[in-house]
């Protein structure tokens, strides 16, 4: 069986009907499958010599760029007292530490103690080291296991460094549970929110399917107004047009795409249980000749932040942080949804989640039994260690 055929036969056909379900609040507790690349930054805003401190649900790292531009990812708490690494100083293409001067090499080795005679020997301290790359202007970390790093890659933007789409970088902070901001940038009947900003309207689920990974909408939507005009949806600010939009979520980042008109890279940094970021792409094709669009593209990007994204992206974060204030005042309280796009980005995060613990599970049951065997055989290692140990002494 090719590979299409067995992606073929994972893809499941769902209903599109609006029904009344209740939501399991067990998506509001579960942690995330760390085995993905999450964005921890732009890569342009860490200059050389410089550290940053990440987190990537709840694992404190120190990001940095040695002097010859490399970037490095190392756990943010020295092996010596456990003084977050982020609070020293780059030198070279080591991470100092601020407390006692230990310095560590990208490896997480201990490579200098500046108070020790050069010819003692260093203590075997290891900080833990992160698998980190740099694309698409954004500094990548993977916190789950380094081996199966190389098999995943950051979501693949098609739209990138192309002369024809206007690029607009945005990044948001939600004091909120990843799943509640995930489900916000999937569920588009929440258009009535921003119908003063003359948003969509009118929506229609069209269609969704959804794999072990990954769950895509396509919805019917509306557009009026002069922000449709000036971005080509409609030739009047009058006219009503109606296209399709898809959105995808393959876990753990989005992609959603209105027709070649727009398209939107959304890749979700959960911090901890009620903290999220995101680092959003959004390409837009403006209708206007290439010598034109290329000197007012910094401008373009500025306006399009201020006066349209960054106020479409502050009502929604209003939103998203009441539903997670109210959640805490009484998680106990049961909700309806109808959207069964929704149901099935909650499940998806409750499964992958799910898998990634029984992995764990599994690769922990391996290690002990690992262990027992090994504890098992010691003495007899120990008694014929301590026999060659005494033939050697008499041979002496």
């Amino acid at each position: 069986m090719s590979d299409k055929q067995a992606t073929d036969r994972s893809l499941m056909e769902l209903a599109t009907t609006l029904t009344s379900q209740t939501v399991q609040n067990a998506v509001r507790e579960v942690g995330i499958n760390p085995n993905y690349w999450y964005p921890v930054g732009w890569a342009n805003q860490l200059k050389s010599g410089q550290v940053i401190p990440v987190t990537i649900w709840q694992q404190a790292i120190a990001v940095y760029r040695d002097t010859n531009g490399q970037v490095h990812a190392l756990e943010d708490a020295c092996p010596h007292k456990g003084v977050a690494l982020h609070k020293g100083e780059v030198q070279g293409c080591n991470l100092t530490c601020a407390y006692h001067g230990w310095e560590f090499n990208g490896k997480g080795e201990c490579v200098n103690v500046p108070y020790l005679p050069p010819e003692q020997k260093l203590p075997r301290a290891q900080a833990r080291t992160y698998s980190v790359q740099e694309k698409y202007n954004l500094i990548w970390v993977f916190p789950g296991d380094p081996a199966l790093a190389t098999s995943q890659q950051p979501p693949l933007m098609a739209e990138y460094d192309q002369a024809h789409w206007l690029m607009v970088p945005v990044t948001a902070r939600f004091r909120a549970h990843f799943s509640m901001c995930n489900e916000n940038t999937m569920d588009v009947f929440h258009g009535f929110l921003h119908k003063k900003l003359q948003g969509w309207f009118d929506p229609v689920l069209l269609s969704l399917k959804e794999t072990e990974s990954s769950v895509c909408a396509e919805y019917n939507v509306s557009y009026k107004g002069r922000m449709a005009k000036f971005l080509g949806l409609s030739d009047r600010a009058s006219q009503v047009t109606t296209l399709p939009i898809s959105i995808h979520y393959r876990y753990p980042h989005y992609y959603s795409s209105l027709q070649g008109i727009s398209s939107l890279y959304l890749m979700r940094l959960p911090v901890g249980p009620t903290e999220s970021r995101s680092f959003a792409y959004f390409f837009f094709r403006v209708r206007l000749p290439q010598w034109i669009l290329k000197p007012l593209q910094p401008l373009l990007q500025t306006l399009l932040q201020r006066f349209m994204l960054l106020r479409f992206l502050a009502q929604d974060i209003e939103m998203v942080e009441s539903e997670q204030q109210t959640y805490l005042t009484n998680p106990q309280r049961r909700y309806v949804e109808i959207n069964p796009a929704i149901i099935a980005v909650q499940r998806l995060i409750v499964r992958q989640y799910e898998q990634f613990m029984q992995q764990s599970s599994h690769l922990q049951n391996k290690r002990q039994t690992n262990s027992n065997v090994s504890d098992a055989m010691s003495p007899t290692l120990t008694s014929d260690h301590t026999e060659a140990t005494k033939e050697n002494s008499l041979i002496g």
